[in-house]
């Protein structure tokens, strides 16, 4: 499995939220509404997938394929976040 293209939004912090990210995978299947959140002990960042109620619209099924996504998704992030200003100055750069 290849990620092949990552876009994230940011958006202002609320409750832990910190943005949303859209991924495509092995260039064909497109995967959205992904939100990132700020660990609930403030070392790092956590992913949860889009749900309808008590069910999950989609998911990772293996750990293999969550770290995967998980490390192109944080390394995309830090990115985002150490090129604008307006992020590090809330305090979101190097975490």
């Amino acid at each position: 499995m290849k990620i092949t293209e990552i876009q994230i939004e940011i958006v202002k912090p609320n409750n832990g939220l910190v943005g949303f990210v859209n991924i495509v995978i092995d260039g064909n299947i497109y995967l959205s509404s992904i939100a990132i959140h700020k660990k609930l002990n403030s070392t790092g960042y956590r992913l949860t997938y889009p749900n309808k109620g008590k069910f999950a619209i989609f998911h990772p099924i293996h750990k293999k394929a969550s770290n995967q996504i998980e490390q192109a998704i944080f390394a995309k992030l830090k990115d985002v976040m150490n090129k604008n200003d307006r992020y590090n100055s809330v305090g979101f750069a190097n975490e």
